[in-house]
């Protein structure tokens, strides 16, 4: 018998195995996926993390404070339930966590990170609103893997101190309750499949199994790969009516399935209805898994126009605020947009998400950095190939060409070619001066004033028409699903709570399944790294509890 059983072998389950066995604690972590899925969606992430006042930032010339993130998470957070009360407290517990021994944590066991720290989800309206004032989104060299591996190194030696067994193709089906406490987990065994990660993989069950626990930790990710689930609890009233088309961030196995077993077991969930999509998805024209969607990690200088055709207005401009987006996108009555852009824009500052689209920096050698950002000519190799083979993109040499291959695309929602050029020409005489009346001209021109920006990820400002910055790109992007920021309802430490409040013996919870740590420690906005910091943060806190 184990003294603790871990569901899920993602970022979270790795953390909190790694801890509970580094107590002396004996572990059984069970995965309905194959051995080589081990490590879950954080694999396949870019690595980003969420730090405050580091080394990286100080040397990029940030000035940053735990006073500021604290007003930044707040801002964006906009907690206004009763139930906010754990999530709130989690949040200011993994701010302490981000501004004080968390990247030593990590330094120590293995982690780095690129030197030039990101500006993600920068908010563009008021100071006390959503959004990170500074750049504090840190790439771990290696992306994903590379934030995988030092948990996955330590567990692994824990299977082979005895500490830890692993169980593969595992789904589990019900928790044993008893007198109203969880005492271990009964469920199906899956036959084998070596189908490689992220592929869709065999339901034939081959047998059952029964394991008997003191505690169990439930770390089964989201529901994002469960499109009808997410429209159940889409949040038309806030954000618009769900989409009937999207496109899949994450493998279909990634289904909610666990987070509906502790419910009907006992277990409260809250905040169901705070999710993170993104406005910015690409079908993948080389898929891993069923509707496999790309996000694009777009710099600021792209022309944003919603599928009517009109220009999309402060703050809803590229890296700004994606939820806002998404409420402005999905009130024109379709599901898709567009970015107009020249090759000068695509070659500076297109970025693809995911481990698998940064070779580079997955590869954590700087010469491999230096060859494709700074050396090379034209955009990255896997931007190039999905404007080569991507369904979403039209390559034009003239705006006419351009608008007749976006019509061409949507034919259902055509765009005319009068109001685009209007838009775009009127965008460009903004360009000759150093001031302007046009926010997203200025909002580059502040992008620029960060040399991090500068130097990777923000154009020179230019005409989009003239000739000399082309040829013209127009992108379709879709929405695409990714993140819950609701789940199952736990307090700081990771115990799991019933519906009215009260704590649900020998359960516990980490991860998305618990909104990244007690239910939605984001409230309602992400500000970005802070889903693979949650994972982390949320891992430790159950691992070191049970």
């Amino acid at each position: 018998m184990s003294d603790v059983i871990i569901v899920g072998g993602g970022l979270a389950g790795l953390v909190a195995a790694n801890e509970a066995a580094s107590r002396g604690r004996k572990v059984l972590l069970l995965d309905q996926e194959g051995e080589q899925s081990l490590g879950g969606q954080a694999f396949w992430s870019l690595g980003g993390l969420f730090m405050v006042d580091t080394p990286e930032q100080r040397r990029m010339g940030i000035k940053d404070s735990p006073e500021l993130a604290f007003n930044d998470w707040m801002g964006s957070a906009q907690f206004d339930r009763p139930e906010d009360a754990n999530p709130r407290k989690v949040a200011e517990a993994y701010l302490e966590f981000a501004s004080g021994e968390m990247r030593s944590w990590l330094q120590s066991i293995g982690m780095r990170w690129f030197p030039i720290v990101g500006w993600a989800e920068r908010g563009g309206e008021m100071a006390h609103g959503h959004g990170n004032s500074v750049p504090r989104f840190h790439i771990t060299w290696g992306t994903g893997p590379g934030v995988v591996a030092p948990f996955e190194r330590l567990v692994r030696e824990h299977v082979s101190g005895g500490r830890v067994a692993l169980a593969f193709r595992r789904k589990v089906t019900d928790l044993i309750v008893e007198n109203g406490v969880v005492k271990g987990v009964r469920g199906q065994v899956l036959s084998e499949d070596g189908a490689e990660r992220g592929k869709s993989t065999s339901r034939e069950v081959v047998g059952d199994f029964e394991h008997r626990a003191e505690a169990v930790v439930i770390t089964s990710g989201g529901i994002g790969g469960d499109h009808d689930m997410v429209r159940r609890y889409w949040p038309e009233a806030r954000l618009g009516k769900a989409p009937k088309r999207m496109v899949a961030g994450v493998p279909d196995y990634v289904d909610g399935q666990m987070q509906r077993v502790a419910e009907g077991a006992g277990a409260g969930i809250i905040n169901g209805d705070r999710m993170w999509h993104y406005t910015e998805g690409l079908a993948n024209w080389d898929p891993i898994w069923p509707n496999h969607g790309i996000r694009i990690l777009p710099g600021p200088s792209s022309m944003w126009f919603d599928a009517l055709g009109d220009r999309m207005e402060a703050p809803y401009l590229p890296g700004f605020d994606s939820l806002g987006t998404l409420k402005r996108i999905l009130s024109t009555g379709h599901e898709h947009s567009w970015f107009i852009l020249t090759q000068k824009i695509i070659e500076k500052e297109f970025a693809l998400s995911g481990s698998e689209q940064n070779p580079d920096l997955t590869s954590g050698k700087w010469s491999e950095v230096i060859k494709r950002r700074l050396m090379n000519k034209g955009a990255p190799g896997p931007v190039e190939a999905f404007k080569e083979h991507g369904e979403d993109f039209v390559v034009a040499n003239s705006l006419e060409e351009l608008v007749a291959g976006m019509n061409k695309i949507t034919p259902d929602a055509p765009v005319t070619l009068e109001k685009i050029r209007s838009q775009i020409e009127a965008r460009d005489a903004q360009i000759d001066n150093e001031y302007c009346k046009d926010a997203q001209v200025t909002s580059i021109r502040g992008a620029r004033n960060y040399r991090g920006d500068r130097l990777i990820r923000t154009a020179k400002p230019h005409r989009i028409l003239d000739p000399r910055n082309g040829p013209l790109i127009a992108v379709r992007l879709n929405i695409l699903t990714r993140k819950s920021l609701g789940g199952l309802h736990t307090d700081v430490t990771g115990q799991v709570l019933r519906p009215d409040g009260s704590a649900f013996e020998g359960l516990f919870a980490a991860g998305e399944v618990a909104g990244f740590g007690g239910g939605g420690y984001h409230g309602y906005n992400a500000l970005e790294g802070t889903f693979l910091g949650g994972c982390i943060f949320s891992g430790r806190a159950a691992g070191r509890s049970v």
